[in-house]
């Protein structure tokens, strides 16, 4: 398996490993990715993973691009839950009721475009799996060249490179850590480490809150290399330059100091629910 040199495995909070066989609950958020979803959501539901099922849980934000129509056709695929949401409020909002759906072991954010390889999936899982780490985080950086190469976009690749860097620093300097890549889609994590943490961020900054609650609640990612191709923001990148940034920087403020409110976990037994 491939490491990161810049995390040891932090080991587990847990009394054991989860159970075998397990069920990953693979929640993808889907708005306006027409040309790749169906591609994304068919790989999702053959790939077959060592002591573990996979459970898609799909929140489509209603698309105006044909997505929903898409997603609808896979209504009825055994292991796929479809949430339908009326208005589109963010990948965040989406993520978080994707989260209320999930009944798995294990739960993994996956996008509906190509950036990242679904290959990555058993070295992202296996750590957990095996009581060396109960949160993992698919690291985007490979040594000796940058994290998003964009030949259509190069000073946008090297301006979004080097911001990257800054908005990193800022998290690790706040979060007393020593992270290379926070915002990183794939983040993998047992189920128990959300029960009870409300969470509010509906844009991007949901990557932020996701990262800062659970480090604040003691549990300590590992990253793990992932291979990774960026997008432009001619094709289909949803950042906004000018919108965006600024509620990073607010999000890593606020969930460092907020409370983090913990509530009676609304699946009283995600177990419970599969038996």
């Amino acid at each position: 398996m491939r490491r990161s040199r810049h995390t040891r495995d932090p080991g587990s909070r847990f009394d054991a490993p989860p159970n075998r066989p397990a069920v990953l609950s693979v929640v993808m958020p889907v708005y306006n990715e027409a040309s790749t979803v169906a591609e994304v959501i068919d790989g999702v539901l053959g790939f077959e993973l060592t002591d573990a099922t996979i459970e898609l849980v799909i929140v489509e934000s209603k698309s105006i691009d044909g997505s929903r129509e898409i997603v609808a056709k896979y209504e009825d695929s055994p292991r796929t839950k479809v949430v339908y949401q009326e208005q589109p409020r963010g990948k965040g909002f989406a993520v978080r009721e994707g989260f209320e759906h999930a009944t798995g072991d294990i739960i993994l954010i996956q996008d509906a475009d190509l950036e990242y390889s679904l290959d990555d999936y058993p070295t992202l899982f296996e750590p957990i799996m095996q009581g060396r780490a109960d949160f993992a985080l698919g690291c985007r950086h490979v040594r000796g060249r940058p994290m998003r190469v964009m030949p259509e976009d190069r000073w946008i690749g090297w301006v979004v490179n080097t911001a990257h860097w800054g908005f990193t620093w800022l998290f690790d300097a706040f979060y007393f850590v020593r992270l290379r890549d926070p915002f990183t889609m794939y983040k993998v994590f047992r189920s128990e480490c959300i029960e009870g943490v409300e969470f509010v961020a509906d844009r991007f900054d949901f990557d932020w809150e996701l990262v800062a609650k659970l480090i604040r609640l003691g549990y300590r990612p590992l990253e793990i290399p992932v291979s990774y191709t960026a997008r432009s923001f001619a094709g289909g990148k949803k950042v906004r330059f000018f919108r965006d940034p600024p509620s990073w920087i607010a999000a890593c403020i606020r969930f460092r100091f907020s409370k983090i409110t913990r509530q009676k976990f609304r699946h009283a037994s995600r177990r419970g629910a599969r038996s």
